[in-house]
């Protein structure tokens, strides 16, 4: 019986999210209330705050549902990275911004990052944080990866070179969400031509 409550509670907790991030994004984070969550989702008004304090805690869940997903496919473009470090740098963070509006539209990450900022030392302020150091670490390893391939110079520093690359990342993709006109191939491009130029001297040339 305790595993059925778990499954069914997992369940309504999916419901829960994905309510809450269909509305968000039809409708705007500020217009929709707590109650049309509930509604949508079909559970009591009681049950969601069970779960979540506000709409903030919702959002935050709904982020972090958004890079946990990115982080377990960036783990695979770490285990079999493509043979070149310009492309592999490529596949990670392609994989960071294109699922970014999966779940989330600009204007529900314009609301994260402007809670993130305003309240940095609450559970949201925190949890945000602690997503964007995970995503930082996994940049890093993909750097230390690709020298252990023999594709970046061991002289480099992966730690610091990782934090360049995802601190670029993550300026242009703040740009990407406060301009609405700005498109997913903007960005790209944008990001692979400012990659290259950082990874330029580190490269190393294969020999087969």
């Amino acid at each position: 019986m305790s595993g059925l409550r778990e499954k069914q509670k997992a369940h309504r907790h999916d419901r829960i999210l994905e309510a809450a991030a269909v509305l968000f994004r039809e409708n705007g984070y500020e217009a929709v209330k707590m109650e049309a969550i509930a509604a949508a989702a079909e559970v009591s008004i009681g049950t969601i705050y069970n779960y979540y304090q506000n709409k903030g805690d919702l959002l935050v869940a709904i982020v972090s549902l958004e890079v946990s997903e990115v982080l377990r496919v960036g783990e695979e473009v770490i285990a079999t990275p493509p043979q070149s470090a310009e492309k592999a740098i490529d596949a990670l963070i392609g994989g960071y911004v294109e699922h970014s509006l999966h779940y989330l539209s600009k204007e529900m990450w314009r609301q994260a990052m402007a809670i993130s900022t305003q309240q940095p030392v609450s559970p949201f302020g925190e949890t945000y944080t602690a997503l964007d150091a995970a995503l930082v670490r996994q940049t890093c390893a993909l750097i230390e990866k690709l020298q252990d391939l023999g594709l970046l110079s061991r002289e480099a520093d992966a730690q610091s070179l990782g934090e360049v690359i995802f601190n670029n990342t993550n300026m242009n993709f703040i740009s990407f969400v406060k301009a609405e006109a700005m498109s997913m191939l903007e960005l790209r491009g944008i990001l692979r031509r400012q990659h290259r130029a950082i990874l330029q001297g580190w490269k190393t040339v294969v020999v087969l």
